[in-house]
């Protein structure tokens, strides 16, 4: 496997693409040793703030989302970009279960930090919102093989 790698996408907001982002950032975080579970984590992760970007940030109007993925010494980060509305107090769309939306269940966030390392969010209201998300594979613990 290459030191570093990067992908670069760009698709329309549309909820057709969730189940895609999801897949292609699977894909490429594969190229690290990340189990099963870790790599279902970063699925969740992704379609969320996909999600976000598509519900909130766009409020299903037409709009492009980019997904920037890279590797670098092991570690894989994830960014989701939109140029929708942006959020108003970062620190309170990421306290547990709040929405702006009826029917929501306000967790995406709290998805996010729990299922990566890190979680930085920049937003500029009318100017829209990055995610970056950062995860480690776990690693084998020498003395009895497993993770």
């Amino acid at each position: 496997m290459a030191e570093s790698n990067y992908i670069k996408v760009e698709f329309p907001s549309l909820p057709e693409n969730v189940g895609f982002s999801r897949a292609l950032v699977s894909a490429f975080a594969s190229q690290l040793d990340f189990t099963l579970p870790e790599l279902d984590e970063i699925r969740t992760a992704t379609s969320e703030a996909v999600s976000n970007a598509i519900i909130h940030g766009y409020e299903n109007a037409q709009g492009v989302v980019t997904l920037e993925a890279d590797i670098k010494g092991g570690v894989l980060t994830v960014k989701i970009i939109d140029q929708g509305k942006g959020i108003e107090d970062i620190a309170a769309a990421k306290a547990v279960q709040y929405t702006t939306r009826p029917g929501r269940y306000g967790l995406g966030f709290t998805f996010m930090e729990a299922f990566m390392d890190s979680l930085h969010v920049e937003s500029s209201l009318g100017e829209g919102t990055s995610v970056t998300m950062t995860k480690h594979p776990e690693t084998v613990r020498p003395e009895t093989g497993t993770a």
